[in-house]
């Protein structure tokens, strides 16, 4: 018996690489800025800078190339050189150049649940994250990409509600618990954590003792996690 119409998976560090690019980026980024404080104290006003403007800029890496620049302008109190702005632009475009990476049991996953009706449920930049996904190969693989600008429990239900999917009927897998389980718990639906061995602070959240929650080292547990799952239906 088929207990899930769907599943939905994540993309950015659950099917490939994304978040180790941020982090190269900010260790340049804090060398460029070397001169105005430690590391980790310009890391921290990155972070914080970027946060609070994810109510303006949104997720994905032109809001983060605006959160460095400011965070720039501010440390070196509006003295920051002409060359530096130029090199913090040139952080950013290569970091939207940057190869798409598959982690390891995507493609064998994937082949797995070939037949099921897969949805990919991303959030962030609309051109960055559709480059990613053409440049992925794995566009074809599902039946619907979702792009959203923020994973809450109101986008999910949008989304369900027009692909025709109860919650209930639906399974989320991702390796942020803050956007790809928790929101998906508390629509009624199931969610599979995944965790990559670098997720971005942001994205962190403690995991609720809930019936419905799973984890897995990777996504190559997955056909197995929901063939055991429907097998109790």
């Amino acid at each position: 018996m088929t207990r899930f119409d769907a599943i939905g998976l994540d993309a950015d560090d659950t099917l490939w690489e994304n978040e180790t690019f941020f982090r190269v980026t900010e260790a340049e980024f804090c060398a460029l800025l070397a001169d105005h404080g430690d590391p980790e104290t310009i890391a921290t006003r990155l972070y914080d800078t970027e946060s609070a403007n994810l109510v303006r800029y949104g997720y994905g890496i032109k809001g983060f190339m605006l959160s460095m620049m400011q965070t720039a302008i501010e440390l070196t109190d509006g003295r920051i050189e002409g060359r530096q702005i130029a090199r913090i632009l040139d952080l950013g475009a290569e970091m939207l150049a940057h190869p798409v990476t598959l982690l390891p049991g995507v493609e064998a996953a994937l082949d797995a649940l070939a037949g099921r009706r897969l949805i990919l449920i991303t959030k962030g930049d609309l051109m960055d994250q559709e480059r990613k996904i053409a440049a992925s190969g794995l566009a074809e693989r599902f039946a619907a990409v979702q792009i959203l600008a923020d994973k809450t429990p109101e986008a999910y239900a949008r989304v369900l509600m027009g692909q025709g999917v109860e919650a209930a009927r639906f399974l989320m897998a991702g390796n942020s618990m803050r956007s790809d389980v928790i929101p998906v718990l508390e629509l009624g639906g199931t969610g599979v954590f995944i965790p990559h061995d670098l997720t971005w602070s942001h994205e962190h959240a403690e995991a609720p003792d809930h019936p419905r929650l799973h984890q897995l080292p990777d996504m190559g547990g997955l056909p197995a996690l929901i063939a055991r799952l429907e097998g109790g239906a």
